[in-house]
């Protein structure tokens, strides 16, 4: 790579991800308060999709305002049922209540990425992955959170593929990367046709 890569994002999955890929990446997470970004555009009823990618790109917008020059990688995923957002749980009361409401039901995961330079967008894409869930008994769900919360406390709709997870779904319409929050393939992609990777 020419430039410098920058994931605005704490997480060790996407950082793994790019790395594995062979990207040189910094990981700088951007500071913005999600929280009430989020509930500002559900108040405004923006779809969950809009929700995702102006989430990605205020990330990348903060960290590039910063860093003259760098590719800064926005991201953001969230879960949608039946146009309800999910958000990470903040405690194991929360996470079961998740899985309850997701239980034997059919789900979207939305995975958003935004790259811009010198504070203007590039490239955004967001990948939408359909999982369908078993239908959990609240005695799983109870073990399952006991014995997981420390992982999936950090996880929207309480479970990571890559993990124990993987054991709830019946089936996942949908990227695998995407599901683990970064849509690599279309990204890797894009930077080919940038001429910023060979093959």
């Amino acid at each position: 790579m020419s430039i410098p890569v920058i994931l605005a994002s704490a997480s060790e999955i996407r950082a793994t991800l790019l790395r594995n890929a062979g990207l040189e990446v910094q990981i700088k997470p951007a500071r913005i308060d999600e929280d009430m970004i989020r509930a500002g555009l559900e108040a405004e009823d923006a779809l969950p999709h809009d929700v995702a990618d102006t989430l990605a790109e205020l990330k990348a917008a903060k960290v590039s305002s910063k860093n003259p020059g760098a590719l800064v990688l926005g991201a953001d995923q969230l879960l949608e049922l039946k146009g309800q957002i999910f958000s990470k749980p903040d405690t194991p009361e929360d996470a079961r209540a998740q899985l309850r409401a997701l239980s034997g039901k059919t789900h979207r995961l939305l995975s958003a990425l935004v790259v811009l330079c010198d504070g203007q967008p590039l490239w955004r894409h967001i990948a939408p992955v359909r999982l369908t869930m078993h239908d959990l008994s609240d005695a799983f769900i109870d073990d399952y959170v006991s014995r997981n919360w420390e992982s999936i406390r950090w996880a929207v709709g309480c479970y990571k593929l890559e993990e124990e997870g993987v054991r709830l779904f019946s089936r996942i319409e949908g990227d695998y990367f995407a599901v683990l929050g970064l849509p690599l393939i279309e990204f890797l992609n894009w930077l080919r046709a940038r001429g910023e990777l060979t093959t």
